[in-house]
């Protein structure tokens, strides 16, 4: 294990703050992505994740790393809107499967696409980033931080 240097410590935490910052302006702009389809970044990200495959809240919890309730109440919401639908899970009739409708399918596109756009725009800005490999720092950064969890 290296050890290392005070100053290093520091400066890992006010990465640590720039983490946080990213994440926030970026929730920003999601909350503005999403408001253009009469959406939350909320509502936005639970359509997402449950927009392939089989999903349950509970799994869609564990994958936004939220509380069930939460999502439970966002499912609930984007269900009354004809969003998505509960359908039945054969291995657990309590906690069926939540899955899109047409109607959740285009409404998730058009924000994707937007969203698309929108990043596109930020590539450009930031044509001499290496995207795949701060991809790879910041997981590294994440696995290790679970680790510690």
């Amino acid at each position: 294990m290296t050890k290392r240097s005070p100053t290093e410590v520091d400066t890992f935490a006010l990465l640590v703050a720039d983490v946080y910052d990213t994440a926030g302006v970026l929730r920003r702009q999601g909350e503005q992505t999403a408001a253009t389809e009469g959406q939350t970044q909320a509502r936005w990200q639970v359509l997402s994740v449950i927009s392939d495959g089989d999903w349950t809240v509970p799994m869609a919890a564990d994958r936004l790393g939220t509380s069930r309730q939460a999502v439970q109440r966002i499912a609930n919401e984007v269900v009354d809107d004809g969003l998505a639908v509960f359908d039945e899970n054969p291995r657990n009739q309590r906690s069926p499967f939540l899955r899109l409708t047409p109607k959740g399918h285009t409404k998730l596109g058009a924000i994707t696409k937007r969203s698309r756009s929108q990043h596109r725009a930020l590539l450009n800005d930031l044509s001499d980033v290496d995207v795949d490999s701060l991809r790879l720092t910041l997981q590294r950064l994440s696995a290790a931080v679970r680790s510690q969890l």
